[in-house]
């Protein structure tokens, strides 16, 4: 849903606090609160990412509603299920991000399937990469219980990651990889 055409960052930092929104085509898009499981989809993501990163270092783990700034032609801002940032997160750490997250987790929710929202998550994932983005899940919890990994290297040929296997986000996280099954209990 469309807030306000014609916002800026500062609209997208006013969103309430349970709000989730992203800045695309300088209109405010609100998300709306997702459900039980693609919540805990998302979170389980982000905890397993940032038990790697305690691991191993290499960038932050990031949990679903933080915000990355980027300057494409149509898009301002991202706000991914689960990410991995390269960046500096210190001194920006109460404020949106600078640039793309390497990794980011796309967990579909109720309204996240018919064919717009199939052209929405493909229209995503081409931005996400051209704002540097590497690696983007989508995450599919209801219709096929799948995770299509998509590379900036090929974007068209998703890696189908399904019950039983280990999703990897290469070169993005580099080392990690988590089970399929447990974002689908």
């Amino acid at each position: 849903m469309t807030l306000n055409a014609g916002a800026s960052v500062e609209d997208l930092y006013r969103v309430p606090d349970n709000g989730k929104a992203e800045l695309v085509n300088g209109e405010l898009v609100l998300m709306s609160p997702t459900g039980a499981r693609p919540g805990r989809a998302s979170f389980k993501i982000a905890a397993s990412l940032d038990q790697h990163g305690q691991e191993h270092g290499g960038g932050t783990a990031l949990p679903a509603n933080v915000g990355f700034l980027v300057d494409l032609p149509n898009r301002q801002s991202f706000s991914p299920g689960a990410a991995w940032y390269l960046g500096e997160v210190g001194e920006q750490e109460l404020e949106f991000l600078s640039g793309a997250p390497a990794f980011a987790a796309e967990v579909r929710s109720k309204d996240g399937y018919g064919p717009a929202a199939e052209r929405a998550i493909q229209e995503k994932v081409r931005d996400y990469f051209a704002a540097g983005t590497r690696v983007v899940w989508d995450v599919d919890l209801r219709s096929v219980d799948v995770v299509r990994g998509y590379r900036s290297t090929s974007p068209g040929q998703p890696t189908l990651y399904r019950r039983g296997d280990r999703a990897e986000a290469e070169p993005a996280v580099p080392g990690w990889s988590m089970a399929v099954d447990e974002l689908f209990r």
